[in-house]
């Protein structure tokens, strides 16, 4: 299991974006967090396999209806995420 951190740009705020990103990535059984980031950009950090990856990298792309996303940024990180998928503030 790796965990990774990624920077979602576009049409994300405003947009129930977290809130779908959450109920997916519940539904599927990930393990992490969804945020607004104050430059319009939404954060998400996840530990996963490098299978399940393109299938969360494919949750943050679709997004919910009213989103567009122009881009994903994403990095490895050391923290573990084991709680469940959690909209943070």
């Amino acid at each position: 299991m790796t965990s990774y951190c990624f920077f979602v740009s576009g049409r994300v705020q405003g947009v129930y974006y977290r809130a779908n990103i959450a109920k997916h990535a519940k539904k599927a059984g990930f393990n992490g967090y969804v945020k607004n980031l104050e430059d319009s950009r939404v954060e998400a950090g996840v530990t996963c396999s490098d299978v399940d990856l393109a299938h969360f990298k494919a949750i943050l792309k679709k997004g919910s209806p009213l989103s567009k996303v122009t881009s994903i940024d994403q990095e490895s990180i050391s923290e573990v995420f084991t709680q469940g998928f959690k909209v943070l503030k």
